[in-house]
């Protein structure tokens, strides 16, 4: 009777012995389950987000085009020019805008007279191109004022490091050319590649493409 007993008791320790170990063994075989799933997750989302991170650079566009237009001439140009383009736009914003009382050249007295009578006054402008960096050309369009572009112009483009880019001017007028523009503009990024400056008054974009491809 007693070794039966002792039987049983051997039999008992060697079964709860070995449901213990089967415990500890699921207990680990779960805890790697779920540190492999936890990895593949991880790299789920990092391949996702790389993914995601390479469309939108695919996605960015590398062209510009920025335009000052007091009278609404020369933004219907750019947004024509953009679009033939597939480009950003950009509009230059002054940040204290012109009136038609301002823009009266034949007064000398007029604000516009007066900036451009002094080639070296810059207008505040109140608005950035916060991603200059991502784009390789620049379109940048203004009316023709006494001649030359509008001293605004030379605010904008004097804000940001354009070396390397390109650099395309274009302009509207009532009845000039591009005159001296460029003697006034090129000092302002002296390091970026100018290219010579597009008249697009009164241009369809059929003729727009034609004048920029």
């Amino acid at each position: 009777m007693q070794k039966q007993k002792r039987n049983f008791k051997t039999v008992y320790i060697f079964q709860h012995n070995k449901i213990k170990e089967m415990k500890r063994l699921s207990t680990i075989l779960a805890l790697s389950l779920a540190v492999i799933l936890c990895a593949c997750a991880g790299n789920k989302v990092e391949q996702g987000s790389a993914q995601q991170s390479n469309t939108e650079n695919m996605n960015k566009k590398t062209t510009l085009v920025a335009y000052f237009s007091a009278t609404g001439t020369t933004k219907a140009a750019a947004e024509k020019l953009a679009e033939v383009v597939d480009a950003d736009i950009h509009e230059i914003q002054p940040e204290q805008l012109y009136t038609d009382a301002d823009l009266d050249w034949h007064n000398q007295q007029s604000r516009s007279s007066v900036e451009m009578k002094n080639k070296s006054s810059r207008p505040a402008i109140k608005n950035k191109v916060e991603n200059m960096d991502q784009y390789t050309t620049v379109y940048i369009g203004y009316p023709i004022w006494w001649y030359i572009a509008p001293t605004i112009i030379n605010t904008f483009v004097e804000q940001y490091n354009l070396e390397g880019k390109t650099i395309i001017p274009f302009f509207t007028s009532g009845g000039s050319g591009a005159g001296e523009t460029m003697k006034y503009l090129t000092p302002s990024a002296p390091k970026a590649s100018w290219k010579d400056p597009i008249n697009l008054t009164g241009k369809s974009k059929n003729e727009i493409e034609k004048l920029v491809k």
